[in-house]
């Protein structure tokens, strides 16, 4: 996620590190579902420990986390559009501190949902399913969500690109137009409140095959049967997506089906490769991330936003810090595409020494 987000240009970014602009499915959009994916596991296993009880300290925990983690996401929004609005209106001969008090009082402009908001949402109710509801009911609730809200698109112009569109329309009555994310023109948000819903099911698939794991002791049994479960997911995703196409912007029901499927066929291979053949050592690199995960993302989102504001003069010219590192150095050395593509990986690896510290010193940040 942090590779995709931070490339050196958007005008130069290779296909497969880009999303699909409308329908269809790029190796980018399989990102962030799979990440939903193995966090419904993590829910699983997090929620075991309580024995999927319901009681105050449980229900305190899950609220506090999905209330921090939605309020992280929000101000990662909130610093950014401070700064964007603090350069804008320096160019318009303003004084610092009017300039600095408006950035950091913007919030008419602020976009309420983004990647952080969802994760919060999804996971909270999720949670909050986990602990209510008898666990064997969850597979009809998600097919009866998605069967809901494939009719939803179905009659109300959903796989349309337009303000038309039932997501937009709800979105903009709820959360309001200016606080909406802008796509092309169109206020059509991808994280949005509307196409979170069917963002629910992506966890709850996740969390039904982290029951499935737990229950199952022996690593090949556990294989076979997330391949099972993604081979069908994936083919039912494809084949259905004949009348409901495949669509990350209103995560379509077959989105759901087709990166659920493919995660969990990949977590079946890692179990394979990892649990069952041994093979360890290549996987050590990932480790780093993979404990701090959720800090380093919110680290780098503000890493990136610094990078992207702050300016100096260079060769009698105002340059922002990243408009330096790849305009000035990547560039000419390495071309377009590919010095965008260097920009991105220093930028995961600057990222991951940090975790990588925090890794060799044993220290945990949990939310």
């Amino acid at each position: 996620m942090i590779m995709v987000n931070n490339p050196g240009s958007w005008d130069y970014v290779y296909a497969p590190l880009g999303h699909a602009e409308w329908n269809g499915l790029t190796p980018t959009d399989l990102v962030f579902p799979f990440f939903m994916f193995i966090m419904g596991i993590s829910t699983y296993i997090s929620l075991r420990k309580f024995n999927f009880e319901f009681n105050k300290p449980t229900l305190f925990k899950i609220i506090k986390r999905t209330c921090v983690i939605f309020l992280i996401g929000l101000g990662l929004s909130w610093f950014g559009l401070s700064f964007r609005t603090f350069n804008s209106l320096s160019g318009e001969g303003l004084g610092f501190f009017e300039c600095l008090w408006k950035g950091v009082t913007n919030f008419e402009n602020l976009r309420i949902l983004g990647v952080m908001q969802r994760l919060a949402l999804t996971y909270g109710i999720t949670a909050l399913i986990a602990i209510f509801v008898k666990h064997k009911y969850i597979p009809y609730i998600i097919v009866i969500t998605l069967l809901g809200y494939f009719f939803l698109l179905l009659f109300g112009n959903g796989f349309e690109f337009s303000e038309n569109n039932i997501i937009s329309v709800i979105d903009r009555a709820i959360l309001g137009t200016n606080h909406m994310y802008l796509d092309n023109g169109i206020r059509l948000d991808p994280e949005g409140l509307t196409s979170t819903i069917p963002a629910i099911c992506h966890v709850l698939i996740g969390f039904y095959c982290g029951k499935l794991i737990l229950s199952t002791k022996d690593n090949t049994q556990r294989m076979h049967y997330l391949f099972i479960i993604g081979t069908i997911l994936t083919f039912a995703g494809f084949l259905l997506s004949y009348g409901c196409p495949i669509n990350k912007k209103i995560w379509s029901p077959t989105y759901t089906l087709v990166t659920c499927g493919l995660a969990a066929t990949l977590l079946a291979l890692l179990i394979w490769i990892i649990d069952i053949k041994g093979y360890k050592k290549w996987s050590v690199f990932f480790e780093s991330f993979g404990v701090n995960p959720l800090f380093i993302y919110v680290a780098a989102g503000v890493f990136a936003i610094l990078l992207m504001n702050i300016t100096f003069t260079y060769d009698t010219q105002l340059i922002t810090l990243k408009g330096f590192i790849y305009t000035i150095c990547l560039q000419p050395l390495f071309g377009d595409y590919f010095g965008s593509l260097v920009y991105a990986l220093l930028f995961v690896g600057f990222n991951w020494m940090i975790g990588n510290i925090l890794y060799k010193k044993q220290i945990y940040i949990k939310i």
